[in-house]
């Protein structure tokens, strides 16, 4: 089971991080230590100063496939859960800093928040609603439709690299609104208006 990422997906998210806008998708991997499930919390690494939390839709794929065609794209994720991109901001900082590898700050052990998973079936995927709270307080609200590179667009390409395989998940990517997090903090992430995930932050 494979974790792929896909980075500056959004343009608003785009600007509140001052990056540039990508023409092709960032991509980038997690181990599968990283995933955090089952609304287990999550301990702050010592590592850090500045645990910034990602809210984002993931894909479910359901269908092995390598260069997957546009023609062919549709059927390959069957299922969608509210995910959680933990980052380190400041070990991401220096890593970009001196031109290194995100890994550190990104793929470390359980910094892959994961709801449970629910059909795609009957939902608009390219106007999808998704929200993070932080305590309470609406700090992300995003809308699918304003991704820069669409759920089939990722699958494609990121097929070129990688064989997909059944049971591999997608973090497509986060819209404005991240932020850090302390000791303390509750993180609830929805789809279409429903609670999906909630993870307190020790």
């Amino acid at each position: 089971m494979k974790i792929i990422c896909i980075g500056r997906n959004y343009f608003d998210h785009v600007k509140e991080l001052d990056n540039p806008v990508p023409n092709k998708p960032l991509v980038f991997m997690k181990p599968s230590t990283a995933l955090l499930i089952n609304n287990d919390p999550m301990y702050i690494p010592d590592f850090t100063d500045d645990l910034h939390y990602e809210g984002e839709i993931v894909l479910h794929i359901c269908k092995n496939g390598r260069h997957v065609q546009p023609d062919f794209v549709k059927g390959y994720y069957d299922k969608i859960a509210f995910g959680i991109d933990f980052t380190a901001r400041d070990l991401q900082k220096k890593c970009k800093d001196k031109g290194h590898p995100w890994e550190i700050s990104k793929a470390f052990d359980k910094s892959a928040g994961l709801s449970k998973f629910i059909s795609v079936d009957g939902l608009d995927m390219k106007n999808l609603k998704f929200q993070t709270k932080l305590n309470g307080e609406i700090v992300q609200d995003g809308n699918t439709k304003d991704l820069i590179f669409d759920f089939e667009y990722i699958i494609c390409y990121v097929s070129q690299f990688f064989k997909l395989h059944v049971g591999d998940l997608i973090y497509t990517g986060t819209p404005a609104g991240v932020g850090s997090v302390k000791i303390g903090d509750t993180l609830e992430g929805s789809i279409e208006g429903k609670e999906m995930l909630n993870c307190l932050i020790k």
